[in-house]
């Protein structure tokens, strides 16, 4: 179990300018990840190092995003203005999370414009829409073409600010050992004042740390 991605909103100038905003900010180029169209909405990626990435994701006009729970996700916060929508666990097995959930995963893919059609299975995305803070969680079916390697990056995803309860999240990802022995890598700061969200996110860059 390992954090795989954060998932940004598009802002009101659409997914193409929040994520070349982003792209600069962090030096790191934004690539088109192409349609989900199974959820109705598109993303663009922004590799980090550590097999990790930044997707900036928009729904679509399409009748998929009002059916799907993430294209329902994407359209509520990209209504508010945009911004951290969720942060996103990688596991090798879901099942564990489907027993405790009551719910099958869900399969996902997008064809992308290298011509790779992307496959996986996710699962969560409800929790998340009924408690922001809480991150989903994916199962590729190849980590071949992961959306990390479409290029070399040396920017490093640093800290997550999370507005919400740790013991609620650490329930949330059934973890039980002493606080600090998963991600390593990864600090996490929680702030206890406003609505539960995933306030923003520090990554390393070359030219310093730059919080999101």
């Amino acid at each position: 179990m390992r954090i795989d991605h954060v998932s940004y909103a598009a802002e009101p100038d659409g997914m193409v300018a929040t994520a070349n905003r982003l792209a600069e900010r962090l030096g790191v180029p934004a690539h088109d990840g192409g349609v989900h169209p199974r959820f109705g909405t598109r993303n663009m990626i922004l590799p980090l190092a550590a097999t990790r990435y930044l997707e900036v994701v928009e729904v679509l006009d399409h009748p998929a995003s009002d059916k799907a729970p993430f294209g329902q996700a994407v359209r509520a916060r990209s209504d508010l203005g945009g911004g951290w929508m969720a942060w996103v666990i990688a596991l090798d097995d879901l099942t564990g999370i489907e027993a405790r959930l009551r719910r099958e995963a869900v399969p996902g893919h997008r064809h992308t414009p290298e011509g790779v059609d992307l496959t996986w299975r996710q699962i969560g995305i409800r929790g998340n829409i009924a408690d922001p803070q809480l991150p989903f969680f994916v199962r590729w079916d190849s980590l071949t073409h992961h959306p990390s390697t479409l290029a070399r990056s040396d920017v490093r995803l640093k800290e997550l600010t999370i507005a919400g309860d740790p013991q609620r999240i650490r329930d949330w990802l059934g973890l039980t050992g002493p606080a600090g022995t998963w991600e390593k890598d990864v600090d996490f700061r929680f702030d206890g004042n406003g609505e539960p969200a995933l306030a923003s996110v520090t990554f390393t860059t070359p030219n310093g740390d730059v919080t999101v």
